[in-house]
C-alpha cells in the first residue's frame, strides 16, 4: 500500500492582498478535496482539524485548510471581519485548490466556519460534493448583535468596535459583522439549500445553541440533511 504524502506549508495570495496561510496534503484521486473550515477566533490546527486529515490521508482524499484573515498565521485584523469577507477567503483557497470543473470539494465547518460553509456551498452548488457541519453557527451575525442591549448595540455603532471576551479569547471585532446580517438570514439559507449535509451539534452546547441546527434542519426541504 503507497504511503500517504505528508502535508505541506502552502501560503496562498490573496487578490484582495496579502496571503491565507494553510496546510496542503494532496490525495490519490484528481476529482475531490476535503476543506476543514475552522471557527471564531480560532485557526486551522484544532484537534478536530488533525482528526480529519488523518482519515483523509487514510482515505486517499486530498485536505487543506486555511487561517481566515485576520486568524492563526494569516495574520491581519479582526476588526475587518466580516461575512462576506469569509466568503472571500472561501473563494480564493476553493479556486486554487479546486479549479472550477476539475476538483469537488467536501466541505468540513465547525462553528462559524459551518456559517461560512454552508453560505459557500449555496452559492456554489455544483463545486460541493456534500457538508458536515459541527455546532454551525447559523445564526452567527444576528446573535452577536441581539445578545446587546439597545444601550450597548449604540456604542458599537458609535466607535465601530467592540470587544469579545470568553474562557478562549479576547479580541475587538467591527461593526461591519452584523452590518451584514440581513444578507445572512439563516432562514433564506435553509429555504435554498440543496447540497447533501451532514449536521452534529451538542444538546448542552452553550457557545452555539443546538436550535441553530435545529431550526436549520426543521426549515430545510431538500431531503439530504441530517443531523445527530
Amino acid at each position: 500500500m503507497t504511503e500517504p504524502t505528508a502535508p505541506h506549508p502552502l501560503t496562498l495570495p490573496h487578490p484582495a492582498g496579502g496571503a491565507l496561510a494553510g496546510t496542503y496534503r494532496p490525495g490519490a484521486r484528481a476529482d475531490f478535496a476535503v476543506l476543514w473550515v475552522h471557527g471564531f477566533g480560532s485557526h486551522r490546527g484544532g484537534e478536530k482539524a488533525l482528526a480529519v486529515e488523518a482519515e483523509c490521508a487514510r482515505r486517499g482524499w486530498a485536505f487543506a485548510a486555511f487561517d481566515f484573515r485576520g486568524h492563526g498565521a494569516t495574520g491581519g485584523d479582526m476588526a475587518e471581519l466580516t461575512a462576506s469577507r469569509l466568503l472571500e477567503d472561501l473563494d480564493a483557497i476553493a479556486d486554487r485548490i479546486a479549479p472550477r470543473g476539475r476538483v469537488r470539494l467536501g466541505l468540513i465547518g465547525s462553528s462559524m466556519g459551518g456559517f461560512a460553509s454552508a453560505w459557500w456551498a449555496k452559492r456554489n452548488p455544483g463545486r460541493v460534493v456534500g457538508c458536515v457541519f459541527l455546532a454551525p453557527a447559523f445564526g452567527f451575525l444576528d446573535r452577536r448583535w441581539n445578545s446587546l442591549s439597545p444601550e450597548e448595540q449604540a456604542e458599537w455603532v458609535r466607535t465601530g468596535r467592540r470587544v469579545v471576551k470568553n474562557a478562549w479569547l479576547e479580541l475587538e471585532i467591527g461593526i461591519g459583522l452584523v452590518a451584514e446580517r440581513d444578507r445572512f438570514r439563516p432562514e433564506e439559507l435553509a429555504k435554498e439549500w440543496a447540497t447533501p449535509a451532514l449536521l452534529f451539534h451538542g444538546m448542552a452546547d452553550d457557545t452555539v445553541p443546538d436550535r441553530d441546527s435545529l431550526d436549520f434542519v426543521r426549515a430545510v426541504d431538500y431531503p439530504r440533511v441530517e443531523l445527530r
